[in-house]
């Protein structure tokens, strides 16, 4: 916020005038930043892009990055090395990656695929190298479930099918090179044992949701967590916000951001129906989903993409952004271009021309 601040006043004394627009730019910790201004300062910026946000930082922390640690780490026969990850990437691929009509090694929509990773499963006389063990396969299953209330409920929601494989995918995050180096469990031990519990022997294994999430978000909710649905202050004095998210991230699952999404639509829509809310929250807030991407870049699909452009058109024309292309670059050459499309709307093949081509497809409610 004091960066705002003060970039306005610096801006003015060298240059005598006051900025035209001031706009924000930011991805996971910046994404969350972003969230934070756009709900504490909404008069420090007259459009944000937010990308893969960190926005319910504790319970991201509590709920991902440690719960995808005990998942894994809690007991060591759970572990599933990097070189293993494949495994699992593939068969997904193969599973689910056709169920958007385009076989291309994306899920445009992983929440549609079903795929159980039970079939997974090393048989007695299987080589090891070549399956899960019914200890990864759980680890697998809670990874993709989240962590739950002693009441049955979701805490946090888990990682979606797609994109395990490859870097940048399970094999940075989740498993590490070797157990106790995947960076959801560098994040999940430091932040726990340095800004919650203030216990340098603080032992993961004593975890338990009921008893000490409520303890993580006394302690750090205040001053880290960007959860506000109520956007109307930026809203009214026309402040626009063009969020993102990889479909594919194996940092922060996309879930999380579209349940924010619809939480400030909801907040919008009271008593009205479904398609008035959307409408009313577009107006000012799109979320465009981007199937294949990482977190924040990388992935099996396309990557790159200028959402700024489309913002300052938005805030400067009020030309609201429809579609934004993102590109797929390999060696530097683009490869593979695709509408990315506001949810909930979906990049759709119109059935001729190339699949590589963003002009052959068409968002459309899915």
């Amino acid at each position: 916020h004091m960066t705002a601040v003060n970039g306005k006043a610096i801006t003015e004394a060298r240059y005598g005038a006051a900025p035209d627009h001031a706009y924000y730019v930011g991805c996971s910790k910046g994404g969350q930043q972003g969230m934070m201004e756009a709900q504490r300062y909404p008069e420090d910026f007259d459009g944000l892009v937010i990308g893969d946000p960190a926005h319910a930082w504790t319970q991201f922390y509590a709920g991902a990055h440690l719960w995808y640690s005990l998942a894994t780490l809690n007991d060591p026969e759970s572990y599933i090395p990097p070189d293993k990850v494949a495994i699992l990437g593939d068969a997904v691929t193969a599973a689910c990656d056709a169920l958007d009509g385009i076989e291309d090694g994306v899920l445009d929509d992983p929440r549609n695929c079903g795929f159980d990773p039970e079939a997974l499963t090393c048989l007695i006389d299987q080589d090891r190298d070549t399956c899960l063990t019914p200890k990864q396969v759980q680890a697998v299953k809670d990874i993709w479930s989240g962590p739950r209330n002693a009441a049955g409920e979701v805490i946090y929601p888990g990682l979606v099918p797609g994109g395990e494989a490859g870097p940048g995918g399970w094999s940075s995050w989740v498993t590490g090179r070797e157990p106790f180096r995947g960076t959801h469990w560098l994040g999940a031990e430091g932040f726990m044992k340095n800004m919650v519990f203030d216990d340098p022997e603080w032992d993961f294994r004593t975890w338990d949701y009921d008893r000490d999430l409520p303890i993580a978000l006394a302690k750090t909710g205040p001053a880290l967590d960007a959860t506000d649905p109520d956007l109307r202050p930026l809203r009214d004095r026309g402040g626009k916000v063009l969020l993102y998210h990889g479909w594919s991230d194996a940092d922060i699952s996309p879930l999380g951001t579209i349940a924010y999404y619809e939480q400030v639509m909801a907040l919008l829509s009271a008593g009205k129906d479904e398609a008035t809310a959307l409408a009313e929250t577009q107006e000012f807030f799109r979320l465009f989903m981007v199937p294949g991407m990482g977190h924040c870049r990388g992935g099996p699909g396309p990557d790159r993409f200028d959402a700024l452009t489309a913002l300052e058109q938005w805030v400067e024309q009020e030309a609201a952004p429809e579609r934004i292309i993102a590109s797929k670059l390999e060696d530097g050459e683009v490869v593979r271009t695709r509408p990315l499309c506001p949810y909930p709307q979906v990049a759709r093949w119109s059935g001729t021309g190339s699949t590589d081509d963003a002009a052959n497809f068409a968002c459309v409610m899915p």
